[in-house]
């Protein structure tokens, strides 16, 4: 089992590109758990075709009975099965705590035995690593950690602040990076940009994501590009991606 944590800046696409290496995993034969750490609880829909998701801090706050693995997981597309953590109610409590509350869940739920996935991936929002949103990087959820970025200066910003957040659990043999994926924006000198933060840190490119007017046409349906037109060369670039993983 392999298991990564994509984080970015909030925006920058990061479910997007989830969505569709999960479907890519999935098209090839692999389990795949795709977990979302997001209060929005939006990172599963481009693999769910518009089903229904309860996310987890939604039921434990309407139930009072203790949850099945059926109540807070769905499949979808070639059987990704989907959770969403959610979070509080909105300008109440702690989004972080919502995702470290949905985590122990899993783990009381015994999800990853009963499951068998080949590969695990948290979709994380990558603006604040602090609490549970740093939780896949500290606690041992994840193997390595994928960072999203664009060339624009805030994007790279968080993507500092994500790097900066790995090296320092560095001595506590917890998650690495292991690459960053350049989701295109089209801004002035954005690969020369990207190439530094890269060269910096001694990072390697996972791949270079354009601008397809086909990803945006594709997540309005609840679909992938995988799903939605595998023959696309976007589509192949994804499944470069996953290649390399």
């Amino acid at each position: 089992m392999k298991r990564y944590a994509i984080y970015g800046k909030g925006g920058i696409g990061k479910s997007t590109i989830t969505c569709a290496l999960s479907a890519a995993l999935a098209e090839k034969g692999y389990r795949v758990l795709q977990v979302g750490c997001d209060p929005k609880a939006d990172s599963t829909a481009s693999l769910l075709g518009g089903k229904s998701i309860t996310p987890i801090a939604d039921y434990l706050r309407q139930h009072d009975e203790f949850p099945t693995l059926n109540d807070v997981i769905v499949q979808g597309y070639e059987g990704v099965y989907c959770a969403e953590a959610g979070g509080p109610t909105p300008g109440i409590g702690c989004a972080g705590r919502g995702i470290l509350m949905a985590f122990h869940l899993l783990d009381e739920l015994d999800a990853i035995n009963t499951i068998k996935p080949d590969y695990v991936l948290y979709d994380v929002l990558g603006d604040v690593v602090c609490g549970g949103f740093a939780a896949p990087i500290r606690d041992n959820y994840a193997d390595e950690v994928i960072i999203v970025t664009s060339g624009e200066k805030m994007s790279l910003f968080a993507a500092n602040n994500i790097y900066q957040a790995v090296e320092n659990f560095k001595d506590s043999n917890y998650a690495r990076v292991r690459g960053v994926i350049l989701n295109k924006r089209n801004v002035p000198d954005e690969e020369r940009l990207v190439d530094e933060f890269l060269q910096r840190y001694d990072l390697s490119l996972l791949g270079t994501i354009p601008r397809d007017n086909a990803i945006p046409y594709y997540e309005n349906q609840n679909k992938t590009v995988i799903e939605g037109e595998p023959s696309l060369p976007i589509a192949e670039i994804i499944r470069e991606i996953v290649e390399k993983l």
